[in-house]
């Protein structure tokens, strides 16, 4: 039995929960239409070109909560999951996860998206872990605010080691599965480290270090 780790977006789903879910945010009238959108896609292209600031990014994508509870969030989040995110579930991202449950392999979700979307997302997959963008509350409403480590490039690493040591686990035999140039760092950290329909920069270092690429569809 071993710790197995997959990041989410472009991973396990084909597609982005967090451009989504801006999407779905307009939809429903929590957000202001095309510029709202417009400025989502720019602040995705710096992510794909590795230089975008994820605080820039949650500071954007949260405004539209601000003042809203966990729990009217949720009630929005459940159907938008069943109706947007659950038909973009990879099938070889099912096969795999079932490989390792009959491996007795531990599972865990290490996301760059907000608690509430990744929960939420990796539930239906049938996996109870979860690392992601924690968000601020006060008087049991969010702030728009982030908390802690962002699980985000290095910051996945700095989260996974203090979730580590909370659950008196080990990185022995541990595997690790993106699609991101932004994971170099927790891939170069683990054994097993697995390429998921990499973006370019990730094609690259995998094909020099010799990494299993995957596609999955």
């Amino acid at each position: 039995m071993a710790l197995v780790i997959f990041d989410l977006d472009e991973t396990l789903i084909h597609g982005d929960c967090s451009t989504l879910w801006t999407e779905e945010m307009v939809k429903i009238g929590w957000a202001d239409g095309d510029s709202f959108i417009s400025h989502e896609q720019e602040l995705m292209r710096q992510y794909a070109s590795g230089t975008l600031a994820m605080e820039d990014y949650m500071a954007f994508t949260l405004s539209p909560l601000v003042g809203r509870t966990p729990e009217e969030v949720a009630h929005v989040v459940e159907p938008f999951v069943e109706d947007v995110i659950e038909p973009i579930f990879y099938s070889d991202a099912s096969r795999c996860l079932a490989r390792h449950r009959e491996a007795g392999d531990r599972l865990l979700v290490i996301s760059a998206s907000a608690h509430f979307l990744v929960s939420a997302i990796a539930e239906r997959l049938g996996i109870g872990e979860v690392l992601a963008i924690d968000l601020e509350q006060q008087r049991g409403f969010y702030t728009g605010r982030t908390e802690g480590v962002l699980t985000y490039r290095e910051g996945k690493v700095t989260r996974l080691h203090a979730w580590l040591s909370e659950q008196g686990e080990s990185l022995a035999g541990a595997a690790f599965y993106s699609d991101s140039r932004n994971d170099l760092p927790l891939l170069q950290l683990v054994e097993k480290p697995f390429t998921v329909n990499p973006d370019p920069v990730l094609r690259a270092h995998a094909e020099q270090a010799g990494w299993p690429i995957l596609n999955w569809r």
